[in-house]
């Protein structure tokens, strides 16, 4: 099931995805689905919204090998945590603003884990128990200033540097063969698989719990593979996860 919100004649609604049309429901994926109502729009008649507000944006750096050889690193001994403003949250098919005075902008596409059940001290065995589902994230970064600032609050949490969505798959695990593939002007740039991470979705979500509780509606976005590049504006982003579907901006100043 992939659950999404969207805009259609003038109102927001809650649906599920079914091939090129979304149904109506009633409900959300953290409280249920109560019903499904016999109203279809198709998906080339309707907007998409971010498919839901989250509480935090947990994110993490340095996740993939090639990622942290093509920016010179050290491949870190434990799970790199920074957290990125909510208020970055924005829609597939929205705007990425480009500030003229950051410096170099760069995508970043990423895995991003909903959790459905807070918790603390959480065990790895345990650890998919408290996953609602899946989305995709563009950790855009003003690489610049991350390096400047030497710390990554600024760089990552612009207005509009944390697209989300279209969709949150709800499902507990994802096959590992699963890959991020993300094109900047329709040529692919980035295509790692998950089970590629140096630490996987079961040890961020146990590593995060340790020092801080994880809420309902908490997202980890899991780090990007290797192939970060500038965008510019007038480029057209897009990060795609089979079977969640693709996250698509045009940036603009």
């Amino acid at each position: 099931m992939r659950y999404c919100r969207f805009m259609a004649d003038g109102r927001a609604y809650s649906g599920i995805l079914r091939g090129n049309s979304v149904d109506i429901v009633e409900g959300e994926p953290f409280s249920g689905i109560t019903s499904m109502i016999r109203l279809s729009f198709p998906i080339d008649r309707v907007k998409f919204l971010p498919p839901f507000a989250p509480k935090k944006l947990w994110c993490v750096g340095r996740n993939y090998v090639g990622h942290v050889k093509e920016l010179n690193h050290d491949v870190p001994e434990e799970p790199l945590i920074f957290l990125k403003a909510t208020s970055a949250v924005t829609g597939t098919n929205d705007f990425i603003r480009i500030p003229s005075w950051a410096g170099a902008i760069h995508y970043e596409g990423e895995l991003a884990v909903i959790i459905g059940k807070g918790g603390r001290n959480i065990s790895e065995e345990d650890a998919y128990d408290h996953v609602l589902g899946y989305t995709i994230m563009n950790d855009v970064t003003a690489r610049a200033m991350q390096g400047k600032d030497g710390q990554w609050t600024r760089s990552k949490s612009f207005d509009t540097f944390a697209p989300l969505g279209p969709a949150i798959l709800i499902a507990k695990r994802l096959p590992k063969e699963t890959r991020v593939v993300t094109r900047l002007n329709g040529r692919v740039v980035q295509d790692g698989a998950i089970e590629q991470m140096i630490f996987p979705i079961p040890r961020l979500i146990s590593h995060i719990s340790r020092f801080a509780t994880l809420e309902e509606g908490d997202v980890i976005s899991t780090g990007t593979p290797q192939g970060v590049g500038e965008i510019r504006v007038g480029d057209l982003i897009e990060v795609e996860i089979e079977p969640i579907g693709t996250l698509k901006n045009i940036c603009a100043e």
